[in-house]
């Protein structure tokens, strides 16, 4: 997976496409990936409210895409818009669904670049899986990949107008999918929502479809493996031990890559300055989404108080996705006894951090404080509970809650604790 600032959340997803395409047509065309159900159709109707009759939206998934001359009549129309209105926008959504959609895209496109015709292209898919493999095959220099993410807790409030502690917790419990978001209250409801609209799909239909996946059900055991142990560092062969369909590991280790591109689970390296060896380290798995973690596992959501262990992990889990979901290249560190939870690298900046619920105690951080020693250029960053506890205070390093952390990163608030 390519790391960089172009993994967005919708509203800075909606402002980089309507700059992009107010851009002299034809500009490069912008394929826009990302998980299912984080408002991707939705932001292809918004765009075509706004441009109005300059606009052309057109689903694959629609009636219409079923009928002959689709295509032909589709661009026909964009020609007949461009001249009247100056410019024609092209809206596909699930373009993925056109049989052989990259290489006739390429030739529209080819075709109206040669005649100097203003069309703009704008096309959706549900998974990088989808939008990859036709995109780096056929349209090599033609394209920008723009990726809406997982909404972050701060969508949440600007969306639903809750209050940013409601929407962490939210986050952190249920995840950020906008459709489940009215379930919330209703187990069963939510639940059933997140696993018919979202996992089954994606895991189904989306990553079989397109790769090659000689046993489904390998791939399903794997993930559930993984959303049954977030944040935490797992070797190939300890998940294959826990699999009843046993694979080679070349095999998981192929469907944890499949699974990060379709945006389910993040398989993070270990941080070191020698490629190999992190290459051959056991991978920290994140489950990307909240909602996958609730939805898999049979005790439902994790009790603040009664179950701190668990709460604490599923909050660990949150950070480093939000993290990965908002573009930082995301690691972690360990060297017996010593680790790391998270080592960040992107527009962020570069830290170092420790996530930790409940008290926190000087030995927690030896790993931070060790890391930070070897590799400088990394600021260490306690995220706890509460900044201001007696413990936290006395620990002598920066310092910031986890629900800010979620809000908006380690750049909301840090605290600089003292030393006593």
């Amino acid at each position: 997976m390519v790391f960089d600032d172009y993994k967005l959340n919708y509203s800075q997803c909606r402002d980089l496409l309507i700059k992009r395409v107010a851009e002299r047509a034809p500009s490069r065309i912008q394929l826009l990936a990302g998980p299912r159900q984080v408002g991707k159709t939705t932001l292809l109707l918004e765009l075509a409210e706004r441009f109005g009759q300059s606009a052309i939206y057109a689903a694959a998934d629609g009636p219409e895409a079923a009928l002959p001359g689709f295509w032909e009549r589709l661009w026909a129309q964009a020609e007949n818009i461009a001249p009247r209105e100056n410019t024609a926008i092209v809206l596909l959504d699930e373009v993925h669904l056109i049989h052989d959609w990259a290489a006739r895209i390429k030739g529209e496109w080819d075709r109206i670049r040669r005649k100097k015709i203003p069309i703009q292209i704008v096309a959706t898919g549900s998974s990088a899986l989808h939008i990859g493999v036709g995109s780096r095959e056929s349209l090599a220099g033609r394209f920008e990949r723009i990726i809406l993410t997982h909404w972050p807790a701060s969508s949440l409030c600007n969306i639903f107008g809750v209050t940013p502690e409601d929407a962490v917790h939210s986050f952190v419990r249920l995840g950020s999918y906008p459709g489940a978001f009215g379930y919330r209250t209703d187990q069963r409801r939510w639940s059933a929502y997140v696993r018919d609209a979202i996992l089954e799909p994606a895991i189904g239909r989306d990553i079989l479809a397109l790769a090659n996946v000689r046993k489904p059900a390998l791939l399903r055991q794997v993930f559930s493996v993984c959303a049954s142990s977030p944040a935490q560092i797992v070797s190939l062969q300890k998940i294959q031990g826990q699999l009843q369909d046993v694979g080679a590991l070349e095999t998981i280790a192929h469907y944890l890559a499949l699974l990060e591109e379709a945006f389910l689970v993040a398989s993070l390296s270990k941080y070191g300055p020698r490629p190999a060896r992190r290459r051959s380290s056991p991978p920290k798995l994140v489950t990307l989404s909240q909602a996958l973690l609730a939805v898999v596992d049979p005790r439902w959501v994790p009790d603040e108080h009664s179950e701190q262990a668990r709460f604490g992990a599923w909050v660990e889990n949150a950070c480093l996705a939000h993290a990965w979901n908002s573009g930082q290249r995301v690691g972690y560190w360990r060297e017996e006894p010593l680790e790391v939870d998270g080592v960040l690298e992107g527009s962020w900046g570069k830290w170092a951090i420790e996530v930790k619920t409940g008290i926190i105690s000087s030995s927690d951080i030896k790993g931070l404080m060790e890391f930070t020693r070897r590799f400088p250029t990394f600021r260490p960053l306690v995220v706890c509970d509460n900044v201001s506890s007696p413990d936290v205070s006395r620990l002598g390093v920066e310092a910031i809650s986890w629900r800010d952390f979620l809000l908006a990163g380690p750049l909301k608030k840090v605290f600089r604790t003292r030393v006593v």
